[in-house]
């Protein structure tokens, strides 16, 4: 205990600590908690994992207990893992575990990134992940809605004013050091308004966990602005789409990693090739999981470079699996299927399950993509063609919902069809402006 003020040793310096759980939305939901009790963790409604993003409710959800009185659920954190948050120097932020009547929240995303890293770890290694996002920075388009920010003299890898007239990219970066999330590099993308993160490489738990604090912080900062950072897969119609790419090492046993292979041509372990080869064969199904909006198929078609095909290649951006050329302690796969709207840590499981069903299942890995991504392509698979064939394509692979976990794969499901279902049901703009005139 702190002598001085009656709390805990770790919330020293804190008046408060923001308790914060990824859920099923990729939002960051949590309270507020006094410094001096935060050591009790904070109590939740599990009839949470029931919400859709319009808060309504789908009966009957895994995990909500939604016909059993929706019962509390405690999140609970080591006091170790308290950080300074970007709110002030008074309050500190924790990413924290689910339980319910002392067991792990089955439906629980980070509680599924823990299975996921034991399930490794079962097999002598330990992952580690870096994260790619790409989002654009959007500001009121005086109607009541959102465009992008103009910025004339953007152009790809820009920095300075000329693609950030805001500034906001500095506030990140500071805002990022203080909450002790390391960041290796921020440019604009592509198009205009559009920026890229690359998160340091570290453990899969702590990856996870600062990609899920960054997207909150900056969403949080640009708030400040009167702006919006969105990670959506495709928010915008003319412009290219946002990805989360997923970068994935293993440590082996004897600290080397487990993914290089000096003696093999291609620069690659078995292990590696056969964790591709997983990856590969669990495409469609990792889709239901790693892009779970309607939006995100809208990104991932032929041609947009966005892991549309199940296919590897070196250093190939044409590929969903790509192998960078770094050898050595920097070898990696980097999967590339994923859009930002992705919860981090179910986005993260998911990928280290199907890499892990091609270890244990001793997959072999085909030839790597020879055409150009664009006009030439190898691969004859590619992704369901929207979220409601995603999650069909989910649910019938039953080694990876096995693996990822079913209650939370369930519980996704119950509550996406109701989304995909609403929408299939709602009549766009672009049907009143296309049909209103002539029919």
């Amino acid at each position: 205990m702190d002598s001085t003020s009656g709390a805990p040793a770790f919330a020293k310096g804190f008046e408060r600590i923001r308790v914060l759980w990824p859920d099923h939305l990729g939002l960051a939901r949590g309270k507020y908690v006094p410094a001096g009790m935060a050591a009790r963790g904070a109590r939740h409604c599990t009839g949470t994992w029931a919400l859709g993003f319009d808060r309504q409710m789908t009966p009957g959800t895994p995990g909500s207990f939604f016909f059993e009185g929706l019962p509390d659920m405690d999140a609970r954190f080591s006091p170790g893992t308290v950080r300074p948050g970007w709110e002030g120097p008074g309050t500190g932020v924790v990413v924290a575990d689910l339980e319910r009547e002392g067991q792990p929240v089955a439906v629980s995303p980070r509680g599924a990134l823990r299975r996921a890293i034991a399930d490794w770890e079962a097999l002598g290694y330990r992952p580690e992940v870096g994260i790619e996002l790409e989002a654009y920075l959007m500001e009121p388009d005086g109607a009541g809605g959102w465009q992008p920010i103009s910025t004339p003299g953007a152009f790809v890898y820009g920095t300075g004013p000329s693609v950030d007239p805001h500034g906001i990219v500095g506030e990140l970066w500071d805002a990022a050091d203080r909450a002790g999330i390391a960041i290796e590099a921020i440019n604009s993308e592509y198009d205009e308004s559009q920026f890229e993160f690359t998160l340091a490489h570290t453990d899969a738990l702590e990856a996870a966990d600062r990609t899920f604090l960054f997207k909150q912080m900056a969403r949080e900062l640009a708030t400040r602005h009167g702006l919006l950072w969105t990670f959506l897969g495709k928010p915008v119609n003319d412009r290219g789409g946002s990805g989360l790419h997923v970068n994935v090492s293993f440590t082996a046993p004897d600290g080397g990693n487990a993914v290089d292979d000096p003696s093999d041509p291609d620069g690659l372990s078995p292990l590696a090739r056969r964790a591709a080869a997983g990856l590969l064969a669990h495409h469609q199904g990792l889709c239901g999981l790693v892009a779970p909006t309607v939006t995100a198929y809208r990104r991932l078609r032929p041609g947009q470079l966005a892991g549309y095909w199940a296919n590897w290649g070196h250093d190939h951006r044409g590929a969903t699996v790509r192998i960078p050329p770094e050898r050595g302690a920097a070898a990696r796969l980097e999967h590339r299927l994923a859009d930002g709207a992705a919860p981090a840590h179910v986005a993260v499981a998911a990928v280290l399950q199907a890499a892990r069903l091609g270890v244990v299942d001793e997959l072999e890995l085909g030839p790597p993509e020879t055409g150009d991504g664009f006009e030439h392509v190898d691969a004859t698979v590619g992704c369901p063609t929207n979220l409601g064939a995603a999650l069909d394509a989910l649910e019938a692979d039953g080694a990876l919902c096995d693996a990822v976990g079913k209650e939370l794969v369930q519980q996704h499901l119950a509550v996406k069809r109701t989304e995909w279902d609403a929408f299939c049901a709602y009549t766009t703009d672009w049907e009143k402006r296309a049909y209103l005139p002539f029919l």
